[in-house]
């Protein structure tokens, strides 16, 4: 059964019909099967009940916003440890709503003739003094009491110092490996001579032309050239390079460097503009002053303009910010000016973008190895580590030519030339690494944290599928949609804002087109899996079902041929669980069995992804949540 198919019925479910009437007509139901004492009694138990579910559906949009504002802080230990239980509650509180919401369509179309879908709902939250809403709701008011003490109430969604330190002119690096073609490709395109004697030449001409006061032609806008990659690619460290280097020194009559950041606060860094010319802070505090002041000091200069790090925020107001930035360097720099952007979002290169970005990838094999041994071994040399090498070899593939791995695990390793030590992280995932010992990850988890709260569930869901898993827009767009992702936008087909999900996504680049296909950089990958440990999970090998966490509410079962029918009946302990996508090639019968008691115990799936079943099983009509089933050949 494909999503597509039935999402005008999907959607329909998802309408919470009025909570009152329901009530009223569940009410009249029953109402004669009780005593007057009982019959207040039940009154007074439902309208409490209605009261709960109802608190618990106004409250939710608050809990997804603590959630989203507990992640920036999720390097604090105490938020890292409440961050988990707040999700694992929040998913409590989804699955009692959506379960509510499958008991009133019932209602809705068996009519007030049956009373069997109140009793059956009613029954299954009211259990003699125990009730199930209530217990959630004050789990989730106490590990949201708790946060919120913390001030995460308080916390704007801005990177400090600590997730993102300011990147600065200075040089960190003093060579630059395997970027020759790309930096010569930069200077090109800035209009930097090979020739520095050449640039010499320019600067008397010019000072000769200035003698004589004559000006040069002005540009009408100032070119804009981006260079974009994931983090730790080395975007800024080539440009750090290219602004250290003599012949772009003896080019450009005035360089300005500006940090970016998060933070695109066109009067912060007009005034950082200055700044960067003049060494001294600018007194003035009103915009226009500023650019006025900055518009006459760059007056008929050749200018490069080096935005390091820029965000999606430089975007905001529909771009007005952006271009009220550059304002005060139309009509005024010279010919020649250009301005270089480093960012790791595409959608941010096309907006600014007057010449076509360049793109930053990993580094090349040989180059990167070379790279890594120099980071490890502290030089090229690794032959006295015969052992050691061996080993780091089959680590390098991991980085995938990350440079910013490449060191941060260098670090890791150099810290113990120690066989064990080296073969623990060789078999050790990325994100499994303590990461206070690592920079790559939370590096890249700033992408992630910058993602709106949609795209981040969105996203982080992704780590529930291998490495190298090809990805096809429509057909994850369906299963995000399913599993609840996806917001309704007025007429917009549902399946079409999904799809809009995953564009946003690749023009973040947290997607790479690959042959028609998508897919997910490792590194990225890793990030995902560190940010949804506690959600996501893949069984690779039989050893992996006893490292399965308990809050677990999305696997995926690979083709391994150490599972047997057991270990496959094991994981209906997971009560939890949303999504099983079993890639477990078993004989029909068995497998047959495997799922019907998968259907009969797992009682909140919404998604069930099996390319080796052929049949459904007579289970399937107990799941309530049940969203989107695909089996062998299903279109």
């Amino acid at each position: 059964m494909s999503l597509s198919k039935t999402i005008g019925f999907i959607s329909g479910i998802n309408e919470c019909f009025n909570f009152f009437q329901w009530a009223k007509s569940a009410m009249s139901c029953v109402h004669s099967r009780w005593s007057n004492t009982q019959d207040q009694k039940l009154q007074g138990e439902l309208l409490q009940l209605q009261s709960s579910l109802q608190c618990l559906r106004d409250t939710l949009p608050a809990k997804y916003d603590l959630i989203d504002r507990a992640e920036w802080r999720s390097h604090e230990r105490r938020v890292a440890e409440l961050l988990p239980n707040l999700k694992d509650a929040v998913y409590n509180v989804d699955d009692f709503l959506d379960e509510f919401r499958w008991y009133e369509q019932k209602v809705a179309l068996e009519g007030n003739a049956s009373q069997s879908p109140f009793m059956d709902f009613f029954d299954s939250v009211i259990q003699g003094s125990f009730n199930k809403v209530n217990d959630v709701i004050k789990r989730l008011y106490n590990i949201s009491s708790q946060l919120e003490k913390m001030g995460l109430h308080e916390v704007p969604r801005r990177f400090d110092n600590s997730l993102r330190p300011e990147t600065s002119s200075f040089l960190n690096e003093r060579e630059i490996f395997g970027r020759d073609n790309e930096l010569q490709q930069v200077m090109e395109l800035l209009g930097v001579p090979k020739n520095g004697t050449d640039a010499r030449s320019k600067r008397r001409r010019k000072n000769n032309d200035e003698s004589t006061s004559t000006s040069r032609c002005n540009q009408e806008n100032i070119p804009v050239l981006p260079i974009v990659g994931i983090g730790g690619v080395g975007k800024t460290t080539m440009a750090q390079h290219i602004l250290h280097d003599p012949r772009v020194i003896s080019h450009f009559d005035m360089i300005i460097w500006i940090c970016v950041s998060d933070d695109f606060d066109g009067k912060r860094i007009t005034k950082e503009a200055i700044q960067s010319y003049s060494k001294k802070e600018s007194t003035a505090d009103h915009l226009d002053s500023l650019q006025h002041a900055l518009s006459e000091k760059v007056r008929d200069k050749t200018l490069l303009i080096i935005l390091d790090d820029m965000w999606d925020d430089a975007l905001r107001e529909s771009g007005r910010c952006w271009k009220r930035f550059c304002a005060p360097f139309s009509n005024v720099s010279a010919q020649g000016s250009i301005m270089l952007v480093t960012t790791r979002s595409l959608e941010v290169a096309h907006e600014v973008k007057t010449m076509e970005p360049v793109r930053l990838e990993g580094l090349k094999d040989d180059i990167f190895w070379n790279f890594f041994k120099i980071c490890t071994f502290g030089s090229s040399d690794s032959s006295d580590y015969p052992e050691l090498e061996r080993i780091g070899r089959n680590i390098v593939p991991k980085l995938k030519g990350s440079p910013l791995a490449a060191k941060t695990l260098g670090r890791l390793l150099r810290t113990s030339l120690d066989i064990a030590h080296w073969n623990n992280i060789l078999q050790s995932e990325l994100w499994e690494l303590r990461q206070h010992n690592t920079e790559i990850l939370p590096a890249l988890r700033l992408s992630y944290l910058y993602l709106p709260f949609h795209l981040k569930r969105c996203f982080s869901f992704c780590a529930l599928y291998p490495k190298d898993h090809l990805f096809e827009k429509a057909g994850l767009a369906e299963i995000w949609i399913a599993e609840g992702f996806v917001e309704p936008e007025g007429s917009i087909p549902i399946l079409d804002i999904g799809c809009q999900y995953f564009e946003e996504l690749v023009n973040r680049s947290f997607f790479q087109k690959v042959h028609g296909n998508y897919v997910i950089h490792d590194l990225l990958h890793d990030m995902a899996q560190l940010v949804s440990k506690h959600e996501c999970f893949i069984l690779k090998d039989k050893d992996d079902f006893e490292k399965v966490p308990s809050s677990v509410r999305h696997l995926f079962i690979l083709p391994s041929t150490n599972f047997d029918c057991n270990l496959l009946l094991s994981l209906c302990k997971h009560k939890k669980l949303r999504t099983l996508l079993c890639h477990r090639s078993l004989q029909d019968k068995t497998l047959a069995c495997v799922m019907d008691r998968w259907c009969t115990e797992l009682q909140h799936m919404r998604v069930i992804v099996c390319p080796y079943t052929k049949e459904l099983p007579a289970s399937i009509g107990k799941l309530k949540h049940l969203r989107f089933f695909r089996l062998q050949n299903a279109g």
